[in-house]
């Protein structure tokens, strides 16, 4: 064995432990050191995520359940995930149909449709209810959320040429990826460059 060579293989320091050997202990002594959740625990854990991230009720609770089983629950009683997220959104500090009002707005300025809405929407947890203006929103102004995709990737009437096969099939690919209705994304990939068309724009 080299003798300048650990028995795990990391090298020796002549000062003392190695590297890898001294994160090792430090990282055991930081888990020890932390307790098990109790109530009040779990309310400040709360209230840092919320107070640093826009969240939906779903969110806050899966966060919570994964940090109980990271650490451990240490009070008498159960974990009381489901009271501090419905407290939390009673004091407003969770608000599910805002979120989904302001994702709506996010993504509706970068041009993507209702369908994007709606996948991003379910990936947050938010309830069908509480999805319903957001959604809404998003068909009403369908159109012109398209329209403001393909000119951000001068598409349809924003190219610069008229495409050849390729690369329609290639625009057409990118805008229903981006959530838009296939109707729109036809009418739009039809007109002619520099001719804008209306929604009931037939060609």
């Amino acid at each position: 064995m080299n003798p300048s060579l650990s028995s795990d293989g990391h090298r020796r320091s002549k000062s003392g432990p190695t590297v890898a050997q001294t994160w090792r202990v430090t990282f055991r002594r930081r888990n020890d050191a932390r307790p098990p959740l109790d109530s009040a625990a779990l309310e400040r854990l709360a209230l840092a995520y919320v107070s640093r991230y826009a969240t939906s009720k779903a969110k806050l609770r899966d966060y919570l359940k994964r940090k109980i089983a990271e650490r451990g629950w240490g009070g008498e009683e159960p974990a009381p995930v489901e009271t501090t997220v419905s407290r939390f959104a009673e004091l407003g500090y969770v608000d599910d149909r805002m979120l989904a009002e302001a994702r709506g707005r996010s993504l509706a300025a970068r041009g993507y449709g209702a369908h994007r809405l709606t996948q991003t929407l379910g990936a947050l947890g938010i309830s069908e209810a509480d999805a319903r203006d957001a959604r809404q929103q998003a068909r009403e102004n369908a159109w012109q959320t398209a329209l403001r995709f393909a000119e951000r990737r001068r598409f349809g009437p924003y190219a610069r040429e008229v495409p050849d096969e390729a690369q329609r099939r290639r625009a057409f690919g990118a805008m229903i990826r981006a959530g838009h209705a296939p109707e729109h994304v036809r009418r739009i990939l039809d007109a002619r460059p520099g001719v804008v068309p209306d929604e009931d724009w037939q060609g």
